[in-house]
C-alpha cells in the first residue's frame, strides 16, 4: 500500500526517529503503524549498539526544580562531539529527557533510563536518538533529591551546560525557603561548588585511601628535615587541614569572600534569618568528567 506523508510524520512523532527510517518501516509492514515502531525499536537498539564504542565525552548537563522548590534532578547526556551538543535537536531532547525525569518518581540511573517518555523509555528514546544524530548518545549520569521537611533544592548550571550543581539545604522554619537572604544564599552556594568543585561535603567524605596518600606523600617531603617524629606528625596534621580545606565543601574559602569559609557562610546567614541552616548534600557533574 501506499505510505503518506501523514503516516510518516506520525510515526516520527512517536518515535524520533529520521523521516526516511520511518518510511522504510511503513513501507515494510504495509502501515501498520505498531508493527513499524517495533521494528524501528529493534533496529535503533542495533545501531545505537554499533555506535556504542565511539567514546562520547561530549555533551550537556541539565538540571530541574519542583514547583514548590522540595525536590530537583540532575543528569548527563553525552555525545561525541561539541557540534551535536550546540545543536537544537540535542538541547530539545535534552530538556525533554529532564521534564520527563522530574515528574517521575525515579531515584537512580537505572530507574531514570526506564522512564517513559511517550511510546518509549527514556533508554529507547536515546537510542532512537543516536539513529537520527549519527552519533553515539548515553544517558551515563542522573541525580534526585528530595528534601524532607524544611528546606530547599537549589540548582545551577554552569558554562553552557557544561557544569551542573543540585544542592538540599535543610532548616528548622518553614518560611525560611522564601526569604531572599536564604536564595541568595543557595545561590552563592551552587555557584560555589560549580567553581570550586570540591570532592565532598565534609572530612568524612573524603575517602581515607586518599587521606592516607596525603600524609605519605608530606611523611615523604619530611623525610630529611631533621625534625623529631612528633613534631612531623603535627606539622603532616597541619597539612592535612589545609588539604580539607581545599577539598571539603565546609571548609573552603567562599570564592567571592577568601576569608569567610563555606560553613562560616552558612552560619552567618542563619543568623541573618533567625534559623539554623544546614547543608545536607551536593552533586556536581562536570561533562565527560
Amino acid at each position: 500500500m501506499a505510505i503518506t506523508a501523514s503516516q510518516v510524520k506520525e510515526l516520527r512523532e512517536r518515535t524520533n526517529v529520521a523521516m526516511m527510517e520511518c518510511k522504510k518501516a511503513l513501507t515494510e509492514t504495509d502501515g501498520d503503524m505498531d508493527a513499524a515502531i517495533k521494528i524501528l525499536r529493534e533496529r535503533s537498539g542495533l545501531k545505537a549498539a554499533k555506535k556504542a564504542e565511539r567514546a562520547a565525552k561530549e555533551g550537556l548537563v541539565s538540571a530541574q526544580l519542583s514547583a514548590d522548590g522540595k525536590s530537583g534532578i540532575l543528569l548527563e547526556l553525552n555525545c561525541e562531539t561539541d557540534f551535536v551538543a550546540k545543536n537544537d535537536n540535542f538541547m530539545a531532547f535534552l530538556n525533554s529527557i529532564a521534564e520527563s525525569l522530574a515528574s517521575s518518581d525515579a531515584k537512580n540511573l537505572e530507574e531514570a533510563q526506564n522512564v517513559s517518555m511517550g511510546e518509549m523509555t527514556v533508554a529507547e528514546a536515546v537510542k532512537a536518538k543516536v539513529i537520527e544524530l549519527g552519533e553515539n548518545l548515553q544517558f551515563s549520569r542522573f541525580e534526585r533529591f528530595d528534601v524532607e521537611g524544611a528546606g530547599a533544592i537549589a540548582s545551577y548550571i554552569h558554562m553552557g551546560g557544561k557544569v551542573g550543581v543540585l544542592l538540599e539545604v535543610s532548616c528548622e522554619k518553614e518560611e525560611t525557603p522564601s526569604q531572599e537572604a536564604f536564595k541568595d544564599l543557595v545561590k552563592d552556594v551552587t555557584l560555589h561548588i560549580a567553581a570550586a568543585a570540591p570532592a565532598g561535603l565534609n572530612r568524612s567524605d573524603i575517602p581515607a585511601d586518599l587521606v592516607e596518600a596525603e600524609k605519605e606523600v608530606f611523611r615523604k617531603q619530611m623525610e630529611n628535615s631533621g625534625k623529631p617524629e612528633n613534631i612531623i606528625d603535627k606539622i603532616i596534621e597541619g597539612k592535612l587541614g589545609k588539604f580539607y580545606s581545599e577539598q571539603c565543601l565546609v571548609d573552603q574559602a567562599f570564592v567571592k569572600d577568601p576569608d569567610l569559609s563555606i560553613s562560616a557562610l552558612v552560619e552567618a546567614k542563619g543568623k541573618e534569618l533567625g534559623d539554623t541552616l544546614t547543608i545536607n548534600r551536593f552533586s556536581r557533574f562536570a561533562v565527560g568528567n
